[in-house]
């Protein structure tokens, strides 16, 4: 009983195990297959790329350019407002220090003293000495008169003392016309002086307004409404302590916030696709609830190579429509890019897609077959089928066990147009014998 009860034991764990080899369930490799359908309706060409915000328009805030003028070569920002700050126009963004302008100013001030006691000096000099020639020639009309006088009275004297007081009126007559030539000379000479000095005067005076003209642009405002972005100098970014050039003071950019572009590079690959007035679909990545609209403007035709990368790149630039407070610059993009928009198109996923030989392009059909499809336009999902499939067929997303020994179906073309003789012959070494055979 103890032998046959083990038989049957035996007997029992044997048939356990025939049956679970039986009906055990399917390799993981089988339940792991992924199916796909063939599908219809509009497929985009699209082209993804993350960009930078900048501002369509900027401005750039200058410090007093008249200031080299006057010598001075560079200016220290004692004080600036913050990266950032959105400001109105008339706004004050920073100050500039005037102490090497002041000591300027100082010296024209001290010049321009001197200038104006020497014009008065000038001023009580030429009066003084037209005033004299003046005088001179007031007396020199009474001497001529009196010996006028002197001659009328002598008409009965003998013609000696008649000669003698003739001679007397002529040389003061001649004495008198000289004192006015005189007079004039000195006159145009006095005016000479008095032009040349208020010309001098007249110029310190300019100089010392235009100084303090200028150091009143030491305190910069905002030309326009619009934030505060610092500008790149040799030491970095111009903050307070920085030193700006009188040849080039660019303080900072104003960009105007409501015409926002996205600057994106797009490479040498999809370049290709890229043109003038595509739409483009943006995202923000600070805000990704926001979404907004754009339009391709500008397409670089030189290429260029980025900083870490060994690919080829493209500048395009991208005008956004809407215009948003949330918008800043230098915020990062995602850049949808429709390249192409096809209304009606048969399509397929990537994954299903194959190649052999480097020229044929197949797909597994869950019919059992490897069938050649002739491809079109792709994007990063999907590729355009233009022969080979029919919408709504199921095909494999990988690669299924039966595959390996399965010839594929080829296409064959005729006038444009799809041969129906070749659709079922398959590419098996038997079926090319026999189409030799046939030819």
């Amino acid at each position: 009983m103890k032998k046959k009860n083990i038989y049957i034991t035996i007997s029992i764990f044997f048939l356990l195990i025939v049956a679970f080899l039986i009906f055990r369930p399917k390799s993981s490799g089988d339940n792991n297959e992924i199916l796909g359908e063939v599908k219809s309706g509009k497929f985009k060409v699209e082209i993804t790329t993350s960009g930078e915000l900048q501002a369509l328009n900027s401005v750039q805030v200058l410090g007093p350019t008249e200031a080299r003028r006057f010598r001075v070569g560079n200016f220290t920002i004692e004080e600036m407002v913050d990266e950032g700050t959105v400001v109105k126009k008339g706004e004050v963004i920073a100050e500039l220090d005037r102490t090497e302008l002041f000591g300027r100013l100082e010296d024209k001030r001290l010049d321009l003293e001197q200038t104006q006691a020497l014009f008065e000096q000038t001023q009580l000099d030429t009066a003084l000495v037209l005033r004299q020639e003046r005088d001179n020639i007031l007396n020199l009309e009474y001497d001529v008169e009196e010996r006028e006088l002197v001659l009328e009275q002598s008409q009965f004297e003998p013609p000696a003392i008649i000669k003698q007081n003739e001679n007397s009126v002529e040389r003061a007559k001649r004495d008198l016309q000289q004192a006015k030539d005189r007079y004039r000379i000195k006159l145009m000479q006095e005016r000479a002086r008095m032009v040349e000095v208020s010309a001098k005067l007249r110029d310190v005076q300019t100089e010392v307004n235009q100084i303090e003209e200028v150091l009143e642009k030491f305190t910069v405002t905002a030309p326009q409404n619009g934030m505060v972005i610092y500008v790149w100098g040799r030491g970095g970014k111009i903050k307070e302590g920085s030193q700006v050039s009188s040849w080039n003071p660019v303080v900072a950019t104003l960009p105007d916030l409501t015409s926002m572009q996205s600057i994106t590079y797009v490479n040498e690959v999809d370049i290709r696709k890229i043109k003038m007035g595509q739409r483009v679909d943006l995202g923000l990545d600070a805000f990704p609830e926001k979404k907004l609209t754009g339009e391709v403007t500008k397409v670089a035709n030189v290429g260029q190579q980025r900083p870490n990368s060994d690919a080829k790149v493209f500048e395009v630039t991208i005008v956004i429509n809407e215009s948003d407070p949330l918008l800043r610059p230098a915020m990062t993009t995602s850049n949808t890019i429709v390249a192409e928009e096809i209304e009606d198109a048969t399509f397929i996923p990537l994954e299903a897609l194959y190649t052999e030989n480097d020229s044929i392009n197949y797909v597994h059909l869950k019919s059992g077959k490897k069938q050649e499809v002739k491809l079109g336009l792709s994007n990063s999902n999907f590729v355009i089928v233009e022969s080979g499939l029919q919408s709504g067929e199921v095909l494999y997303l990988s690669t299924p066990n039966w595959a390996e020994n399965v010839a594929v179906n080829l296409l064959e073309e005729l006038n444009g147009k799809r041969n129906p003789d070749f659709e079922e012959i398959s590419a098996s070494p038997e079926n090319l014998t026999q189409l030799d055979t046939e030819d």
